[in-house]
């Protein structure tokens, strides 16, 4: 699994609506918003490089109301979660 954290700031009173848009896509597990520099916090968990990259240039930064975004990928997990089995078909959590 890749997992990438993705930073954005909105054009000025568009935060709920594009995170509503960007909740909606395929590889995005959550949106949060934020107080502080970025408006937006994206957790993208795909299963390649090439799907995160799918999901960023042509899906998510093709969102209207996007003013710029940071994309961070994660090497390691600290989580005493099984991230992998909650998000299996069929996974308990």
């Amino acid at each position: 699994m890749v997992t990438a954290l993705v930073l954005l700031n909105t054009e000025k009173g568009r935060i709920n609506e594009v995170a509503e848009t960007l909740a909606g896509i395929p590889g995005i597990t959550e949106v949060y918003s934020l107080a502080g520099v970025h408006d937006l916090a994206a957790i993208i968990r795909v299963d390649s490089n090439d799907a995160l990259a799918d999901v960023v240039t042509h899906r998510m930064l093709k969102v209207e109301g996007i003013r710029d975004s940071q994309t961070h990928v994660a090497f390691r997990v600290h989580s005493r979660h099984d991230l992998d089995g909650m998000f299996a078909i069929g996974g308990e959590l």
